[in-house]
């Protein structure tokens, strides 16, 4: 299952962090992830938003480019050795992560992992096979609306 996050550059600069995310609290917008990566004078903020249409248009109201792309969130188990394991397969079928992140995910028990792969539909198949566990829209309380 494939989800969208939104990805936009900012500067890093003090308060910029703070104006992306108090406007889309204004807006009414939860976020269920993030993850900010300093890339030199800017940062590459990716963002899982409860209503991902919504938050490009409040960011592209402030100015600031956002795109959204797609990921995958998978569930497993809150043990050493669990991400070897989910990656094994997909190293076997030749499948590159271009991105991955954790996200905190307490009353599971279990630990979630957001992925982008060089080819999503390729590693979605692969982790069915393996019986991993994939999430969608519904687990993160996220809107599943056009962007």
């Amino acid at each position: 299952m494939k989800l969208k996050q939104i990805v936009v550059s900012i500067e890093n600069a003090p308060g910029r962090l703070y104006e992306v995310t108090n406007a889309l609290g204004e807006a009414g917008i939860n976020l269920r992830a993030l993850n900010l990566v300093d890339t030199g004078a800017f940062g590459q903020l990716r963002l899982l938003v409860s209503d991902v249409a919504t938050a490009r248009r409040v960011l592209m109201g402030l100015q600031i480019p956002a795109y959204v792309i797609d990921f995958v969130a998978v569930e497993i188990e809150d043990k050493p050795g669990s991400l070897a394991r989910l990656l094994k397969p997909l190293t076997e079928a030749n499948i590159s992560v271009v991105f991955m992140y954790a996200h905190i995910r307490f009353s599971s028990g279990n630990a979630v992992m957001i992925f982008r792969f060089g080819d999503n539909d390729k590693a979605i198949a692969v982790l069915r096979a393996h019986g991993i566990k994939l999430l969608d829209a519904d687990d993160f309380g996220i809107l599943e609306n056009e962007s």
